[in-house]
């Protein structure tokens, strides 16, 4: 499954979801990108899922005919997400597209 990281993810993240296709904003040279054209960009480029640390974004957003999943981390802290990850994975693993899921990291 094809994943997108927004600005402000923590990278070290891609490399516990070694089996799905990471790519960031950065590398897809889209993180100059306002949040709605953002997404514009990651519906037609197929991706499955949005990582976020953005709360805001959904209520800044219109997301009724969002293609994909967007999941919403509640800290941007590594050291922090690391030991939570696997509710990170479950939320992936479990997210249907068209929804917001927030994940709340201790």
């Amino acid at each position: 499954m094809r994943v997108f990281f927004d600005q402000g993810t923590p990278v070290p993240l891609r490399n516990l979801l070694d089996s799905h296709q990471v790519e960031t904003a950065y590398e897809r040279g889209w993180n100059q990108l306002t949040n709605g054209n953002l997404l514009a960009e990651v519906a037609r480029e197929g991706f499955q899922f949005f990582v976020t640390a953005d709360k805001n974004m959904t209520q800044q957003q219109n997301l009724d005919a969002i293609p994909f999943a967007i999941i919403v981390l509640s800290k941007t802290s590594w050291p922090r997400i690391q030991p939570a990850f696997i509710q990170v994975l479950q939320a992936i693993d479990n997210a249907i597209p068209g929804y917001v899921t927030e994940v709340t990291i201790p």
